[in-house]
């Protein structure tokens, strides 16, 4: 099934995410061989020239590294991981209280929706 992308933000940057998304939830574990361009770009239904570049701006992070005779594999540097993953979380955090405001919740109110929200969730025990 075709990634959706969004239309308002470039697709290879949304395939960075995506991907960075993958490795820092451990879909691709450290260490791991990801699929080929080609076949990832099928996947999400791009341009094989689109993975590429978004391939060659994880790879410039340190990210993902390159073996000429055995395709890209993610980073085995677990502090490199960890640190994308809390930067991740910050932006979604800053999202998240940004649009918390602009529906009128106070900080304390935002807080306490999303202390609700995890409660509730069975999931996440």
């Amino acid at each position: 099934m075709a990634w959706t992308m969004e239309n308002d933000r470039p697709i290879y940057a949304q395939l960075i995410e995506r991907i960075q998304m993958q490795i820092v939830s451990g879909e691709y574990p450290p260490g791991a061989k990801l699929p080929s361009v080609r076949d990832l770009a099928a996947i999400a239904a791009v341009n094989p020239n689109t993975m590429q570049k978004a391939f060659a701006e994880l790879e410039r992070s340190g990210l993902i590294i390159t073996q000429r005779t055995n395709g890209r594999n993610v980073t085995e540097d677990a502090e490199l991981i960890s640190g994308i993953r809390q930067k991740l979380a910050n932006e979604h955090t800053a999202d998240f209280y940004d649009k918390m405001k602009s529906l009128g919740f106070t900080k304390q109110e935002a807080l306490d929706f999303l202390t609700q929200s995890f409660e509730g969730d069975k999931d996440n025990e």
